[in-house]
């Protein structure tokens, strides 16, 4: 392990925001206050649907600022405000808000931005279900969207209409891994007043700060990498103002469902051992993508860390490491047969949606179905794979059985 640490490529440290403490150190702080909850060193649950108030007064005063005060179960309780107060000191923003899922969070920030007439960019490597979201629940309201390159850098104010509210972005792409110039972006949607959204589950805040790079609201999808553990939904927007969150929270409000007061806890369970999770999910996903780069089963490396990866510079520019989520494209198009062969009798790595636990998953995916403004090309398929937390030699193994199958058949 000692000699792949060497070989590999190393982000460059950033400047951390005045808000932001080392990570390592941060996640074992935030979202806790042992002294109003008896000194109990985590949060405890809190079921809540009703809340009582004790006088009238009390009544009006929240009634006027209800998402300031446990008012109602819907808007928030002592779990769900630690979990948002957690986040938000991690991701070194103003505020968060904490939603049932990611796709919830996306949705619910999107829609608090754009009425019937109005534009959205996306980039093409955008996670499908926000495409999907965009193409028909936007579409249907009167809401264009335009997708763009990840790579278009500077370029996208040509893009930018005068009635695009939101530059959405995603960095890396969900299944093709490019790196976007998320300064470049934001600076180009900020001159046209254009709110700039990210979708940082990826990196998560530990290897990527978004506020130090021109987003607006930050985006994670808590179920991946946060929960750590595959048995939790939860999603959290965090907004660099006072002004952004109270628009979001009033759309998140009406529109997304709120989290369950036990995903909550398991998110910020979770959230406790996030970074000496992701150094573990970052050293064995080096370890595998450069073995396999070695086999001749495989093309191509879709791996920020690597040169030849789409906006590779951008990520040693602007992040500070990398995850344990990256694709491979084989060297051939594989008849479902053969892919079958390999994939249905793989003992450690396992066919999921989602990522971001401690199991390792490998996902088939055809990107060419859904690109439309960087068409995708490849000469063999594309697997995505989540490098989880089992001992990266038995994964080796795992993959080195599974090609003998495929090449069997």
């Amino acid at each position: 392990m000692a000699q792949d640490k060497k070989k590999r490529p190393v982000a460059k440290k950033k400047r951390a925001s005045k808000k932001r403490v080392n990570p390592a150190t941060a996640v074992t702080q935030v979202g806790r206050d042992s002294t109003a909850n008896f000194g109990v060193v985590n949060p405890p649950v809190y079921h809540a649907s009703t809340v009582l108030f004790p006088t009238l007064a009390d009544l009006e005063r929240i009634s006027k600022e209800p998402f300031d005060h446990v008012y109602y179960g819907r808007h928030g309780t002592p779990t769900s405000f630690a979990f948002e107060q957690a986040v938000a000191e991690l991701e070194g923003g103003h505020r968060s808000i904490a939603t049932n899922s990611g796709l919830a969070a996306i949705t619910g920030a999107l829609m608090a931005f754009v009425r019937t007439g109005d534009h959205v960019l996306v980039p093409d490597s955008a996670y499908s279900p926000t495409r999907k979201f965009c193409d028909t629940i936007l579409k249907g309201f009167g809401v264009e969207t335009t997708y763009y390159d990840p790579l278009i850098g500077t370029k996208i104010k040509g893009f930018i209409q005068k009635n695009t509210k939101v530059v959405f972005t995603e960095a890396p792409g969900s299944l093709t891994f490019e790196v976007s110039d998320i300064p470049a972006i934001a600076k180009a949607a900020h001159a046209a007043k254009a709110v700039v959204m990210m979708d940082n589950s990826w990196a998560t805040p530990i290897y990527f700060a978004p506020f130090d790079h021109g987003v607006d609201v930050s985006i994670q999808a808590g179920t991946k990498y946060l929960v750590g553990h595959s048995d939790a939904m939860i999603g959290s927007v965090t907004t660099n103002s006072e002004t952004l969150y109270k628009r979001i929270k009033a759309s998140v409000t009406m529109t997304s469902g709120a989290p369950s007061p036990d995903d909550c806890y398991l998110a910020l369970r979770g959230i406790r051992t996030l970074a000496v999770r992701l150094d573990r999910h970052q050293e064995t996903g080096l370890k595998l993508a450069h073995w396999l780069k070695r086999r001749p089963e495989v093309s191509r490396i879709l791996h920020p860390a690597f040169t030849d990866c789409p906006g590779h510079k951008l990520w040693l520019r602007d992040f500070t490491g990398a995850s344990g989520l990256f694709s491979i494209v084989l060297a051939k198009h594989h008849r479902k047969k053969a892919l079958a062969a390999m994939l249905d009798n793989m003992a450690l790595f396992k066919m999921g949606y989602s990522w971001g636990g401690f199991e390792s998953l490998i996902l088939p995916a055809n990107p060419e179905t859904i690109r439309t403004a960087s068409p995708w090309q490849a000469d063999g398929t594309l697997l995505r794979l989540h490098a989880g937390l089992e001992d990266p030699d038995d994964l080796i193994e795992d993959l080195d059985c599974g090609f003998a199958r495929l090449n069997r058949a």
